[in-house]
């Protein structure tokens, strides 16, 4: 990437119905006019061609899933080539009979896919059953893990929601050298907690990202989807995304962010030299321990 380079990113957030066709054709409405406003790069909201499925076990939503490279991958390649951008999109993964995934994939503008990414950390949550659903991607090199993607636009570290909340994740990604970080992500309330802990959970989300993007010197985005979506089963109150989708610079600085509670397309123009200013001012990665840090591969210090 030019050291000069200024990166224009668009983030997608908007509600998702039963009707993949009319999902899919509103994210394709809105990355065509985030292109027509400049975007070279746009990032999707987390699994954004249908309902969030994982508020309940059912074997039936594993029909849902699809193989990668296949019908929605080949739509959103065309889509990146006719606009001459780039595309990060997220998808439930078919990979193999019983082996499912929570999938990011990048499609750029003339080599349509060139990287996919699955989701590391699975949650198992009241509401967030993705355990049942996602098996943990491959950590192997070579093999997706915390490997960067080689686009048109610049090298992206791709994490997917979860993910988000460890620094491991992002420190990985970094150190392998992501240019960026992209998060798609699905988080919300639920409306039983009070005002009060629901502005504690929005706020830790935000801090903890704009913390990877401080500690990494690494610009980073978040695309979160909003609206509220029952639970099918009728056993929970159901999810309220709270959107706020956003941008922040490599010292955590927010440069855009998106309403909680609507539609919208979030740009930010992103300077990438700043990464390198930022560095030799704050050089975290200069002055790390890397000979006591053995004890991280434990699960605790017991």
């Amino acid at each position: 990437m030019s050291k000069n380079r200024h990166l224009t990113l668009a983030l997608i957030q908007h509600p998702c119905g039963t009707d993949r066709a009319d999902n899919i054709a509103t994210s394709e409405a809105a990355i065509r006019e985030a292109a027509q406003q400049g975007a070279e790069l746009i990032l999707l909201q987390e699994l954004h061609t249908g309902l969030y499925l994982c508020q309940q076990e059912s074997a039936d939503n594993f029909d849902l899933a699809e193989p990668i490279p296949g019908l929605t991958t080949q739509h959103f390649a065309r889509l990146a080539a006719e606009l001459n951008v780039v595309i990060v999109a997220s998808l439930f993964e078919h990979r193999a009979s019983g082996v499912y995934h929570n999938t990011a994939i990048v499609l750029d503008r003339q080599q349509g896919l060139v990287g996919q990414y699955r989701k590391m950390h699975i949650p198992d949550d009241p509401g967030f059953y993705e355990k049942y659903y996602f098996t943990p991607g491959d950590h192997t090199p070579g093999q997706q893990g915390f490997e960067p993607i080689d686009t048109s636009v610049g090298r992206l570290g791709v994490l997917v929601c979860w993910d988000q909340w460890f620094p491991e994740a992002a420190r990985l990604m970094t150190l392998a050298g992501a240019e960026l970080l992209l998060y798609p992500t699905a988080i919300g309330w639920d409306d039983s907690d009070d005002a009060t802990e629901q502005a504690r959970q929005h706020d830790a989300w935000i801090t903890v990202q704009r913390g990877h993007a401080i500690t990494n010197g690494i610009p980073l985005a978040a695309c979160n989807r909003t609206g509220f979506e029952a639970d099918p089963s009728g056993q929970g109150s159901g999810i309220r995304f709270w959107g706020s989708s956003f941008v922040a610079g490599p010292q955590g600085e927010i440069l855009a962010q998106g309403p909680q509670d609507a539609a919208g397309i979030i740009l930010a123009r992103i300077d990438m030299a700043r990464t390198e200013q930022v560095r030799r001012a704050w050089p975290y990665l200069r002055d790390r321990r890397i000979d006591a840090y053995g004890d991280l591969l434990k699960r605790y210090r017991d």
